[in-house]
């Protein structure tokens, strides 16, 4: 029997709870390897730009790209030397000039660390958008289907945990839609302010290259495929923490879904249930148990990614031209704020995708005021008989009138002569009917569902 290694100490790369928190794509993205690949990627491509441009000999860039090899990497010198330097690129650019020869001695020219790093996040957040925004679209496609199929599925609408007026399900489900078409609004406009590179050289001002350095910059860019920044940004953090915060609004919205779900499928509501997988969810103690763990998880990962986001505030205010400490805060919030986010999203496309309705349970508790649900109907519709406040005085104390002795709305209206004055019995069923009561919930849904799919055309 094999035993497998133990060695994470942290949830989003636990054994045990990796693939709950997160996902392997994800990971992958931000794996210390693929970390370092990116590395040499961006110093790979500044010696093709200033090759291009005669910074440096063309021979020697063309050098540089063929030598410069992530398999040779001595990892554990790597880790070592890191931890002495306090960042890796330094350890890193010395094993590169090694393994480039004669040509090595142009690597990492005019550059300084965090050009490398920068630009190596910036590429990680790409790949990383690219699945969160993959993960969106699909979600947008579950809860445009549950908006469309419960368009007209009525239950009890609730403020303040307590009945209000009657709703649909498909309206509930139109209003997480939107949520998710403006996330995918979002991310689209966010890419050209945060998918941009960085050289800027010691203090910014590329110096060092003389008056080759945006020329060379642009054409890093170019090889890159990333935006040219406008000014140096190693110490204008607003990218970056936009990044993150969007993410938070995003794991935000799954939150909010998650929390919905969790009270809707609490056993007084019975209303919805994540999909049954034979022993998810079950207690070790309550064999009856079948606890919505899509949704723990999905509100637990909120949480973290808004923790997260406030960091990443915070690590915008820096000093001067570099600064002394808050971007490696970024170091932590970054990595963890994607991986967790994809985590939560994996877990909202699996519990939507199979989430169980259950519609006779919701058609139950939507009766189980008596009526009561849609006083607000009674009310205005005796109110242009009587005015609106004595219309609503009428109905409160037909409510108490079932509140303290039982029965129906219906029967406490029809033994009120204000009431029963202008309406006869079959009216007043129509006006208790809380089916009757809807509103504009479905046409609402309507409208979502046209701009959703008006919005993926676009």
């Amino acid at each position: 029997m094999t035993t497998p290694a133990f060695a994470s100490s942290t949830a989003i790369d636990s054994l045990l709870f990796r693939d709950a928190f997160g996902t392997p794509a994800m990971r992958a993205i931000f794996a210390d390897r693929t970390l370092v690949a990116r590395y040499i990627e961006v110093e790979v491509a500044l010696a093709t730009a200033q090759g291009r441009c005669g910074v440096i000999p063309a021979e020697a860039a063309r050098e540089i790209a063929a030598r410069c090899d992530l398999n040779a990497l001595d990892f554990e010198l790597l880790r070592q030397e890191t931890d002495i330097v306090g960042y890796p690129i330094l350890p890193l650019v010395h094993q590169l000039v090694k393994q480039c020869g004669d040509a090595g001695r142009y690597v990492h020219w005019g550059a300084t660390t965090q050009d490398i790093m920068d630009t190596a996040t910036v590429l990680q957040v790409r790949d990383a958008l690219a699945l969160v925004e993959a993960d969106i679209a699909a979600l947008r496609g579950i809860l445009a289907g549950l908006a469309e199929r419960y368009r007209d599925t009525p239950m009890a609408g609730r403020t303040h945990l307590q009945h209000a007026l009657p709703i649909t399900f498909g309206y509930k489900a139109a209003i997480w839609l939107a949520m998710f078409d403006r996330h995918a609004e979002r991310l689209q406009e966010l890419k050209k302010r945060v998918l941009v590179g960085q050289f800027a050289g010691a203090a910014g001002t590329l110096a060092s290259l003389g008056d080759r350095g945006l020329e060379v910059q642009g054409l890093l860019m170019e090889e890159l495929q990333l935006g040219v920044p406008a000014t140096t940004w190693h110490v204008a953090r607003d990218g970056l923490a936009e990044a993150v915060n969007f993410l938070a609004l995003v794991t935000g919205s799954l939150g909010k879904i998650a929390y919905d779900v969790m009270l809707l499928s609490a056993t007084e509501f019975g209303e919805v249930f994540e999909p049954f997988v034979p022993g998810r969810g079950a207690s070790s103690t309550m064999p009856q148990k079948r606890n919505a763990i899509s949704s723990e998880l999905m509100l637990a990962a909120s949480k973290s990614v808004r923790q997260h986001a406030g960091l990443m505030l915070d690590a915008m205010v820096q000093d001067l031209e570099r600064a002394t400490g808050p971007w490696h805060a970024e170091w932590i919030a970054i990595p963890e704020s994607f991986v967790l986010t994809a985590g939560a999203l994996n877990q909202a496309r699996f519990m939507l995708g199979g989430l169980i309705v259950n519609e006779d349970r919701m058609a139950r508790n939507l009766d189980m005021t008596d009526g009561l649900i849609v006083a607000e109907a009674v009310m205005m519709g005796l109110a242009p008989f009587t005015g609106r406040q004595q219309a609503h005085d009428i109905v409160y104390g037909a409510c108490r009138t079932v509140n303290t002795q039982g029965g129906t709305l219906a029967d406490a209206l029809a033994r009120l002569p204000e009431v029963s004055a202008h309406f006869d019995r079959a009216a007043i069923d129509r006006l208790t009917d809380p089916r009757n009561y809807l509103g504009a919930a479905p046409g609402m849904v309507d409208r979502a569902l046209a701009l959703s799919r008006a919005q993926k055309k676009s």
